[in-house]
């Protein structure tokens, strides 16, 4: 056999073996990093006693998270009760009003050693149609309404940001609602005073606040389901108005939630994964 042979047959079988272990290589890597350290995320959620709030702990949950679901009446909560017999190593249920800040700080103080990767402000409430009309505004309708839908989440954002902070996701992320948009008063018309301005001034706050802790790594944004059929839109439904479905609208929150990242913080994100208009 010529030398020249011998070094062709060398060269061909060096070649192989290091394809071989290029291959059993990259194998043992991809199998590595599918592994979890067994780390669990979690979301902190208010109002998830019943529609949009209760359709996020489903979803959420069916991802393999741990969900802290909270609500003012939680032994009144059938369906949050419900769902914890089915995930009952995942699912926490525990009492909450976003008006209390006493009650806030407890319950921070209680999770003191949870890690939060999503704190999920949803709790609001519309404040009604009839106290809202211009020369009969009802004045302490006003106050709940700031206090539940703008001052509630900032709270719920100051007390729990060390929770955030050392998470692995770190979003704080707030349900708010094409209502606040100003740029839409001029497209659909003067209504719903308390309740809009109430969800104008919650994006005021949560852009401030994705502003000051972009630095730090926390992702805020806010995610607008758009027109849901749950209570809340109660009226429209009895109007005939056509109404998304809660699980797909949660579905579409959810996605934008997943995609947002330290370069998009301080987004106001429609449905349809599209900028709001301020």
């Amino acid at each position: 056999m010529s030398n020249k042979f011998q070094n062709q047959i060398i060269k061909t079988v060096s070649l192989c073996l290091l394809a071989s272990i290029v291959f059993v290589s990259s194998f043992v890597i991809r199998a590595d990093s599918s592994q979890t350290d067994g780390y669990i995320p979690t979301t902190l959620i208010t109002g998830a006693n019943r529609g949009i709030g209760f359709e996020f702990a489903k979803q959420y949950l069916a991802k393999g998270w741990r969900v802290i679901a909270t609500c003012r009446k939680p032994d009144a909560a059938e369906e949050l009760i419900a769902l914890q017999a089915e995930y009952p190593e995942l699912l926490i249920i525990d009492k909450l009003d976003v008006r209390d800040h006493t009650q806030i700080d407890l319950l921070a103080e209680r999770y003191n050693n949870t890690l939060i990767d999503v704190l999920l402000n949803n709790a609001g409430i519309s404040g009604g149609q009839r106290e809202q009309i211009f020369g009969r505004f009802d004045y302490e309708t006003y106050n709940a309404v700031l206090e539940t839908n703008t001052i509630g989440p900032l709270k719920m954002a100051e007390a729990f940001y060390p929770h955030v902070r050392d998470s692995q996701h770190k979003k704080i992320i707030t349900v708010s609602s094409s209502e606040g948009s100003i740029d839409n008063v001029f497209k659909r018309g003067g209504r719903l005073f308390f309740y809009r301005s109430s969800k104008s001034a919650l994006n005021m706050v949560m852009v401030n606040l994705a502003y000051m802790l972009k630095d730090r790594g926390i992702i805020v944004a806010m995610v607008n389901p758009g027109a849901t059929g749950t209570d809340f839109m109660a009226s429209l439904a009895a109007m005939g108005f056509p109404l998304r479905k809660t699980e797909v609208a949660v579905s579409d929150m959810m996605r934008n939630i997943d995609a947002l990242s330290i370069e998009t913080t301080g987004a106001y994100l429609n449905y349809n994964g599209k900028q709001v208009p301020w």
